[in-house]
C-alpha cells in the first residue's frame, strides 16, 4: 500500500471522483443541453462554466493555506454543500444571477479539494513510496472526467432527467463522504515557520509549472480538427491508444520506483525528452498512412507521460515546505491552471498561422525548455551565492533530508 493510513485516503479519492464526475458532468454536458430549456442561454451558461473555473483556479493557493489553519475536512464539507446547492437552484429555480453567483461559490471552496487530496497524500505517502502514490493521487481523477464527459452527455441527449438523477446520487454520495471526513486535519511536520520564509522553494517550481502544462494545453481545441487534417477517426485511436496506455503504466511503475529510491529527476528527464521528441515526431506527421507511425508514436507518448508524472510529483513532494504543504499545492497547481488556459489560445493561433507543424513544434520546445530548466545550474535558480549543492536542495534537485514517514491528525480524522 501507497499510504499508511489507506482508509482516509481513500475516502479521499472517492470523494474526488465523485466531484469531478458531478462538476464535468453538470458544467460540460448537462447544463450546455439542458440549460437553454431552463431559461440559461448561451451567454450565461458561459458565465457560470467560467466564474466557476476561474475562482477555483485563484483560489487554490489561499484555500490550501486556510485548510491548514482551519481544517480541510470543513472546506470539504462546505463545498459539497455549494455543489449540490448549485445543482438544485439551476434544476428547480432557474436564475441567471443566482446561478452565477452560486457557481462561483462552488468554485471557490472546491478550490480546497485538490490541494487537500494532495497535501494529504503527501503527508501519509510511506517514504520509499512518495512519488508513485502523488502520482496516482494526480491521475486517479481522469475517469471520472471522461465518465463526466462521455457517460453523462450521451445520457443527457436521451433523458434529461435520469441524468439528473445521476448527478443529484453521485451528489449525494460526495456529501456522506465529506460528513465522513469532516474532522480530517492534515497537520504539518516540522516548526510552523513564516509563511513568506520559505516560499522560494514554491517559486523554483512555478515557471516550469507554468511551461509543462502550456504543451498539452495548446492542443486543448486542436483535437478533432488534428483527426481531420490527418484523415482519422476515433475508432483508428483505439488500439494505439491501449498500447500508450501499457507503456505510461510500465513507465509510471519502473521510472516511478526509481524516482522514489533515487531521485526525481531520474523519471523527470528521460520523461520530458520523450515528450518533446514525440511532440517533435508529430509535427513532421503528415503524410499517409498516418495509422503505421501512430504505433511509434503511441509507446514514445506513454513512456514519456509516464515518466513525467512520477518525477514531476516527486520532486514537488520534496520540495515544497513542510510548514505550508497545502498553500504550496495549491499555488502549483494555480500556475499549472495558468499554463493550460492560455494554452489553448496560443495553440489556435499558431495552428491559424503555422498550422499543425508550427503547434507540435511550439510543444516541443516547451518541453525542452522546461528540461533545460531543470538542468540549469542551481545557483541560476535560487538566485543565491550559496554552495551548489545546498542550491541543488533547495531548488528540490538533489537528495533532500529525509521525507517524514507519518502525518499528525487531530481530533479524529483517522477514524473518522
Amino acid at each position: 500500500m501507497l499510504w499508511t493510513d489507506a482508509r482516509v485516503m481513500l475516502r479521499l479519492l472517492a470523494l474526488l471522483l465523485t466531484s469531478e464526475l458531478v462538476r464535468t458532468g453538470f458544467f460540460v454536458a448537462v447544463l450546455p443541453l439542458v440549460g437553454p430549456r431552463l431559461g440559461l442561454n448561451a451567454g450565461v451558461i458561459g458565465l457560470m462554466v467560467g466564474v466557476h473555473y476561474l475562482m477555483d483556479a485563484l483560489a487554490k493557493g489561499p484555500l490550501g493555506l486556510v485548510a491548514e489553519r482551519w481544517g480541510v475536512g470543513r472546506l470539504l464539507l462546505l463545498g459539497t454543500l455549494l455543489g449540490g446547492a448549485t445543482l438544485g437552484a439551476v434544476n428547480l429555480w432557474p436564475s441567471a444571477l443566482l446561478a452565477t453567483l452560486l457557481s462561483g461559490l462552488w468554485g471557490l471552496l472546491y478550490a480546497a479539494l485538490w490541494p487537500g487530496v494532495m497535501n494529504a497524500s503527501h503527508a501519509l505517502a510511506r517514504p520509499e513510496r512518495l512519488a508513485r502514490a502523488l502520482a496516482l493521487s494526480n491521475l486517479s481523477v481522469a475517469p471520472a472526467i471522461l465518465a463526466g464527459v462521455l457517460l453523462v452527455g450521451p445520457l443527457t441527449q436521451k433523458d434529461p432527467a435520469l441524468a439528473w438523477t445521476v448527478l443529484f446520487a453521485a451528489q449525494a454520495l460526495a456529501l456522506g463522504l465529506a460528513l465522513s471526513l469532516v474532522k480530517l486535519r492534515v497537520q504539518a511536520v516540522g516548526p510552523g515557520a513564516n509563511l513568506f520564509g520559505s516560499w522560494q522553494r514554491v517559486g523554483v517550481l512555478l515557471p516550469a509549472a507554468f511551461t509543462q502544462t502550456l504543451a498539452p494545453g495548446l492542443l486543448v481545441t486542436l483535437f478533432y480538427p488534428l483527426l481531420d487534417k490527418l484523415n482519422l477517426k476515433l475508432s483508428s485511436l483505439i488500439a494505439p491508444g491501449l498500447l500508450a496506455a501499457g507503456a505510461f503504466a510500465l513507465s509510471l511503475g519502473v521510472l516511478g520506483r526509481l524516482a522514489d529510491r533515487v531521485h526525481p529527476r531520474r523519471a523527470l528527464t528521460p520523461g520530458l525528452l520523450l515528450l518533446a521528441l514525440t511532440f517533435g515526431l508529430v509535427a513532421f506527421t503528415d503524410t499517409p498512412p498516418v495509422t503505421d507511425q501512430l504505433w511509434l508514436l503511441a509507446p514514445l507518448l506513454g513512456s514519456g507521460y509516464g515518466a513525467f508524472i512520477a518525477g514531476w510529483n516527486g520532486l514537488v513532494g520534496r520540495t515544497l515546505p513542510e510548514a505550508h504543504r497545502a498553500a504550496g499545492w495549491g499555488t502549483v497547481m494555480t500556475v499549472e491552471s495558468l499554463g493550460y488556459a492560455i494554452g489553448p489560445l496560443l495553440g489556435g493561433l499558431t495552428w491559424h498561422l503555422a498550422g499543425q507543424r508550427g503547434v507540435f513544434l511550439l510543444g516541443a520546445a516547451a518541453f525542452l525548455l522546461t528540461e533545460l530548466y531543470y538542468l540549469w545550474p542551481a545557483r541560476q535558480l535560487s538566485g543565491t551565492p550559496s554552495p551548489e549543492h545546498e542550491h541543488l536542495q533547495s531548488a528540490g534537485l538533489a537528495q533532500p533530508p529525509p521525507v517524514p514517514s507519518a502525518t499528525r491528525a487531530e481530533g479524529k480524522s483517522r477514524s473518522s
